[in-house]
């Protein structure tokens, strides 16, 4: 009976998995990708310590939202309107709003990049793509495809693999881990805080809190969907950090600090797992990864500036009954692949400045939910005690300050 029990209780923590982890799969996207993979041919190892205090600051601000979902039933932007006022909600949704729609077009931007692996024209790959996830979000089928994306990100594990075929001195990592080597040049700043946008995504908040509402998760069960959210983050933080440690040590060491200036340059620390199919490998995970954030990406968009004006919202609606979730959906996916398409975009590039985007917007979405977390009113006796303040807080503060040195020293780069 007991051991019955038992199982009853893991597959409930089982069927949690859903919203934490496709998030955090999406945040592995074509635009996280190419960061870490530029941070370790760049940097080494210098910036796997600076990537787990990033990634516990993202554990949290995934925590605080999939709570204030389950308690309140309501999602970020919702909140926001209702408890700071219409105009302090635009304000927050213009700068998500602003952030997602570059890192829509990334998203087809990556995907055209994984069909450039295979040979074909992105001008050719990307309006079929665009079609597939428009048609599969609103004719409500996403559910079941994107699973299918989720388990092709799962090539991306082969990275952990390439780590130990690549053979990093892991007491340099260790170093790496225990004194990171930070620095104020306005360049590495640069990167730092596209580190930051990429690993805490603006849009992966609001896409967990409105998933947990839609999913119908409450208090008394959300000790499951918290369960779900780790999860989700430590595949997530897995995946980037072997990214990074596998390129250190496939192109930093043996060459010192390299330029990723394509997808084929960041397949390359997959040779020593994969041989001649590196680039494939490579490119079925890109092509995983950009289509699922490709959807995640303009919903949670939609979400976020219907709940911020009070209109109908969700995947289950038709165009009839929500025309300003499926118009504001169709439209991102529309811009995204037509600026993805355009020719001698620079692709790299243009991924890094987009996460750099997202890093800058961040602290505002940081200080309504830090707020709103500790809102008494709404939260009742889940909102945060003051240990998970202190450090909440104490992440938050260091992202800020982050933020505002890029900015001070960034007319100073050269």
């Amino acid at each position: 009976m007991i051991a019955r029990l038992r199982r009853g209780r893991v597959w409930l923590y089982l069927a949690a998995l859903g919203p934490g982890l496709i998030a955090a799969a999406a945040g592995n996207d074509a635009g996280g990708i190419a960061t870490y993979a530029t941070a370790g041919a760049k940097y080494g190892y210098n910036l796997i310590g600076a990537m787990i205090l990033i990634v516990i600051s993202l554990s949290l601000v995934q925590e605080m939202c999939a709570r204030m979902g389950a308690v309140t039933g309501k999602g970020l932007s919702d909140l926001i309107r209702e408890r700071f006022g219409v105009r302090w909600a635009t304000f927050a949704t213009l700068a998500l709003f602003i952030a997602n729609t570059g890192t829509t077009i990334t998203e087809f931007v990556g995907i055209g990049a994984a069909a450039e692996i295979f040979g074909i024209p992105r001008w050719i790959a990307v309006p079929p793509m665009a079609f597939l996830v428009w048609r599969l979000v609103t004719a409500g089928n996403y559910g079941r495809v994107e699973k299918v994306f989720l388990a092709m990100t799962a090539v991306f594990f082969s990275y952990i693999v390439a780590v130990f075929f690549a053979g990093p001195h892991w007491g340099d990592v260790a170093q790496a881990i225990v004194a990171p080597k930070l620095s104020l040049d306005p360049v590495f700043l640069n990167f730092f805080v596209a580190l930051i946008g990429t690993t805490i995504t603006p849009y992966i908040q609001l896409y967990t809190q409105a998933s947990v509402v839609e999913k119908g998760v409450t208090p008394s069960d959300y000790k499951y969907e918290r369960f779900e959210v780790i999860v989700g983050v430590l595949f997530s933080s897995l995946v980037s950090s072997a990214i990074i440690i596998a390129t250190a040590a496939a192109l930093f060491v043996p060459h010192g600090p390299q330029a990723i200036n394509s997808a084929a340059d960041a397949a390359l620390a997959l040779e020593p797992v994969a041989g001649p199919y590196a680039k494939i490998l490579f490119a079925v995970g890109l092509f995983g990864a950009s289509m699922l954030a490709a959807a995640v990406l303009p919903l949670s968009t939609a979400y976020a500036v219907t709940e911020s004006i009070g209109f109908e919202r969700g995947v289950s609606f038709s165009f009839k009954d929500a025309p300003i979730f499926v118009g504001l959906f169709t439209v991102l996916v529309i811009l995204g692949a037509g600026v993805a398409m355009i020719p001698g975009v620079p692709v790299v590039a243009l991924l890094l400045a987009v996460q750099v985007i997202n890093g800058v917007f961040l602290p505002i979405e940081l200080f309504f939910i830090m707020r709103l977390i500790n809102d008494k009113t709404i939260m009742g006796r889940y909102a945060n005690g003051w240990l998970y303040n202190l450090i909440a807080g104490a992440a938050v503060l260091a992202i800020t300050l982050a933020v505002i040195l890029m900015l001070v020293t960034l007319p100073f780069a050269s």
